[in-house]
Parts: C-alpha cells; sequence; structure tokens
C-alpha cells in the first residue's frame, strides 16, 4: 500500500511539474515546475530510503545515493537566483540530475530486465508518435474547415502520415533488447531517446506549421516551414539508427539506408510545397528497401541472443 501511496504521489508531481513548463518558456518562471520536481522527488527519497534501510552493503550505498537531495537543492536554489541567470544554472542543473544514476549504480548495479525496458520506451514512442499523428490530423481538419484547401493540404498530410509510417516501421524493425546488457548500454541508449522523443515530437509541431504555410496564416517561406518537417524526421532517422538499427545490419547496403534515407529527407527540404510529400516518400521507399535487404538474405546475424534473424533490418 505504501508504494503505491509513494507512486500517486510521483504521479502528482510530475503533473504539477508538466503544468508549468509552459510558464518557464514563456515567463522564465521556475516556481511550479520546481514545486512539481519537489513532491515527486520527495516520494522518490522515500522509497529509496526504503531499499535502504533493507539492505546492507553495496546495495544500501547504492539506495543512498539515489535518495541524496544534493540535485533539490540546486532546483530549490534556483528560485533564488536573478532571472536572467536562471536559464544558465537550467542548463547545469538538468546534465547533473542525469548523472545521478550513473553516480548511484556505481556502487551496486540495479537488476533490470531487457525485455521489460525495450518495452517501456517503445510505448513511449508510440504514445509520441500518436500525438504527432493527432496534431496533424487536427491542423489539416482546421485548414480545410477554414481555407478549403483541399489541394495545398492532401500533399501534406499524405506525406506526413509516410513519414510517421515509417518512423514507427524503422524504431520497432529491430528486437533491440538483444543489444541492452549492460549498464553502459542501456543508459546510453535509454538517454539517446530524448533525441527520438524530441524529434517525433517536433515532426508533429513541423507539420502544423506547413499545414499553417499552406494555407497563408504564418509568414513564414515554404523553405522554413519544410525545414520544420524535413530536419526533425532526418534526426528520427539518424539517432535510431545509431541507437538500435547498426548493430544489427550487415554490409554497407543495410549500413547505408537510414544515413542516405536521412541525407535525401533534407535535400526534399528544397522542393517547395511537395517537400513533405517527397520525405514521406523517400521515408516509405526506405522501408521498401530494408524489406527487400532482408527478403534477400541480407538479415541480422544470428548466435548473438536476438528473438529473431527474419525481422526487417532498417
Amino acid at each position: 500500500m505504501l508504494y503505491r501511496i509513494a507512486t500517486l504521489i510521483q504521479i502528482a508531481g510530475v503533473l504539477v511539474l508538466t503544468a508549468g513548463v509552459s510558464q518557464v518558456f514563456e515567463e522564465h518562471a521556475y516556481l511550479v515546475v520546481v514545486l512539481g520536481y519537489v513532491i515527486m522527488r520527495l516520494a522518490m527519497m522515500a522509497q529509496w530510503l526504503r531499499v535502504a534501510r533493507s539492505s546492507q552493503g553495496p546495495e544500501r550505498t547504492m539506495a543512498l545515493r539515489y535518495a541524496i537531495g544534493l540535485c533539490q537543492i540546486g532546483w530549490l536554489g534556483l528560485l533564488a537566483l536573478p532571472e536572467a541567470d536562471r536559464p544558465w544554472v537550467f542548463l547545469v542543473m538538468a546534465p547533473l540530475e542525469m548523472a545521478v544514476p550513473l553516480y548511484a549504480e556505481r556502487a551496486h548495479p540495479t537488476p533490470w530486465h531487457p525485455h521489460h525496458i525495450a518495452e517501456r520506451y517503445g510505448l513511449l514512442t508510440l504514445i509520441v508518435l500518436g500525438e504527432t499523428i493527432a496534431a496533424a490530423t487536427v491542423a489539416v481538419q482546421s485548414g480545410i474547415d477554414e481555407h478549403e484547401a483541399l489541394g495545398e493540404l492532401l500533399p501534406i498530410a499524405a506525406g506526413g502520415l509516410l513519414i510517421i509510417f515509417a518512423a514507427w516501421w524503422v524504431y520497432f524493425a529491430v528486437p533491440i533488447h538483444g543489444h541492452l546488457r549492460s549498464n553502459r548500454q542501456s543508459f546510453l541508449w535509454g538517454y539517446g531517446h530524448y533525441l527520438i522523443f524530441v524529434s517525433g515530437a517536433a515532426i508533429g509541431a513541423g507539420l502544423e506549421v506547413a499545414v499553417e504555410q499552406a494555407v497563408g496564416k504564418t509568414h513564414l517561406s515554404a523553405l522554413s516551414a519544410s525545414a520544420a518537417v524535413t530536419l526533425p524526421t532526418a534526426l528520427f532517422l539518424l539517432t535510431v539508427w545509431a541507437l538500435h538499427s547498426r548493430f544489427y545490419k550487415v554490409g554497407i547496403a543495410q549500413q547505408s539506408v537510414l544515413p542516405t534515407t536521412a541525407l535525401l529527407v533534407v535535400v526534399c527540404t528544397f522542393l517547395g510545397h511537395w517537400a513533405v510529400l517527397a520525405a514521406g516518400l523517400v521515408a516509405a521507399l526506405a522501408v521498401a528497401a530494408g524489406v527487400t535487404l532482408t527478403a534477400l538474405g541480407a538479415g541480422p546475424e544470428r548466435g548473438r541472443g536476438e528473438e529473431s534473424a527474419a525481422v526487417p533490418v532498417l
């Protein structure tokens, strides 16, 4: 029961923190964000102190390192600083916060299951891509309702759908849990997902920008609106290649699929109003290339602990 109560408090803290994010960007006001962090952190400290009380040796040291609130003191100090200094302190505190697991796990690695970790991150990626589809749908619908610009919006809608489909395909094309064998690998893989989540969400925001530019609701140029879609798409493809696919590729052909696709997607930026559709077609062709290479027998190597060597490799 205590564990569930602490978990609910952590969730409440995250909700409070999320509610204050817009104030940070608009007003540089960190009060609500820090308050949410404190609520969440106190519940987490209680959990780790329970672990420390029932443990001994290196495991107890690890739990106490997680429970120490040095970063929390830093975040609270952020509120006392002048407004102009807060963004710089934030840039220091954020990496320090992310370094806590690296420091704590040196005493005693926490047991974890690769399949479970890969599934959790995969579900978060699905949520991000789902939100991207929802944002693009709303943008296209509002454009049609207000301007009846179906001819301008159809290429964006089709291209956006192809991009999101390809992003989903390439992310889940390999059983990545076979690569997660140590804390070092898992930390690099896990923290690397910041780029996946950011670029995935940016694709949806970019599609909204492209729609608004197509119907004349923004003064951005076609080049800028296209870049808002193509650049995060290229970043997503490159990050998935770096974190996932390159460990399962065989030969130059497979190794070059995603990097080449990312480059071609960037080139599509200069195609004006057809940029999004062209980027979507390029991404879809990358999926087809991966499936074809697998069908030709150039699949991932066996004997490395993967569940299957029959998945399309991108």
